[in-house]
């Protein structure tokens, strides 16, 4: 007989079953001791033996409590004796000696109750026989019944123990895709900061008071993102609102020549989003999404609600591209941050596609799960 596993910390923790294990036990080794006892009467009448049924109930339920008394030290010291298949014998032979000892106490204890009960009960004393000879009758079929609780017990420390690493597997996979997530997240925060404060320092020069509200607005915005900076989504509210903030530092530099539209399915402000999943891919169409004759950027914002998907879009009129797209993720921040995070919060649950859009300019569009903050 051999288990596999790693070997078990020992200690008396092992025995912190709950109450409704220990519950358990004591019900079953009861209805145990009820169905010997009528299997042992229906044999004395089977055979034409006339016995007081009191008689070997007694003696059936005494030998079933006994038991329930010696299962906690039964269960801790089989514990500290984990058997595996490069290690065997030692433990074995630690088995047959606790067996042994358990064997003899629980026969004592029968013989010790059934001493005090029987009188008690009107049967007069218990004779028990030999005792040397009734050590030895017990002693056989205890040592079945140890070792089918040795079987369960190392099954069921064997199941535990899988579990408990399934869900710490589990666990370390989840902290490590969530600081993968922080880590593209934060890499937004100073992209977004150096390319506002380019913005700000180019205008510094040509229109002070421009820069001076572009300052303004852009602290505003901080405050915005920091507030949740625990979060991975945001409402999309929220979101709208940090775009809005960052499209006034933009028009401060571009003033008229951007133009930017927002069309927003009504329902969907408490739908949440990846936080600052919009502002890249309107920073993207600002920057390379120009129109080739006029120099103006137009861009279009849109959400809509889409056989349980949320698809946002931003489209602009430029040149669009003349390449595959994949070419182009790996090449910046932005949209390539953009695909693994979408990648990472919803897996295939999501898509990100880039294309040029019919009548010219570039579409960005994503989808991922429509899903709303709980109410607080």
């Amino acid at each position: 007989m051999s288990y596999t596993g790693s070997v078990l910390p020992r200690g008396p923790r092992f025995l912190s079953f709950s109450r409704r294990f220990w519950l358990a036990a004591f019900l079953y080794l009861t209805a145990t001791g009820f169905l010997l006892f009528g299997y042992k009467y229906l044999d004395f009448v089977a055979r034409g033996h006339a016995i007081p049924p009191l008689v070997p109930f007694i003696e059936e339920m005494t030998g079933a409590y006994s038991a329930f008394l010696l299962l906690a030290p039964g269960i801790l010291l089989a514990r500290r004796f984990p058997l595996s298949r490069r290690r065997w014998l030692a433990p074995l032979a630690a088995h047959w000696a606790i067996a042994t000892a358990l064997a003899a106490a629980q026969t004592t204890l029968m013989a010790v109750s059934r001493a005090v009960v029987f009188p008690l009960a009107g049967l007069g004393p218990y004779y028990y026989g030999r005792m040397p000879a009734r050590y030895l009758m017990e002693y056989c079929n205890q040592l079945i019944v140890y070792s089918g609780l040795v079987s369960l017990l190392f099954l069921f420390d064997n199941y535990r123990a899988a579990r408990d690493r399934e869900l710490n597997s589990a666990q370390l996979e989840r902290q490590l895709a969530l600081a993968q997530l922080q880590n593209l997240r934060l890499q937004l925060q100073p992209h977004f900061l150096f390319n506002a404060l380019n913005t700000i320092s180019a205008v510094m020069y040509e229109d002070l008071a421009a820069a001076d509200a572009m300052l303004a607005r852009l602290s505003d915005l901080l405050r915005l993102t920091l507030a949740a900076s625990t979060r991975q989504e945001v409402p999309l509210e929220d979101e709208v609102r940090i775009l809005d903030l960052y499209l006034h530092l933009m028009r401060a530099r571009l003033e008229d020549r951007l133009s930017v539209s927002l069309d927003i399915e009504p329902g969907l402000a408490s739908a949440l989003v990846p936080q600052l999943i919009l502002q890249p891919l309107v920073e993207n169409s600002i920057r390379h999404g120009a129109d080739p004759l006029t120099s103006t950027v137009a861009v279009a914002v849109s959400a809509r609600r889409r056989n349980g998907s949320l698809r946002l879009e931003v489209r602009d009129r430029g040149p669009g591209i003349d390449a595959a797209p994949a070419s182009f993720l790996g090449k910046g921040i932005g949209l390539t941050n953009t695909a693994e995070r979408l990648q990472r919060l919803y897996g295939p649950r999501q898509s990100f596609d880039i294309a040029n859009a019919p009548g010219g300019g570039l579409l960005v569009a994503l989808e991922l799960p429509f899903h709303t903050a709980p109410a607080p």
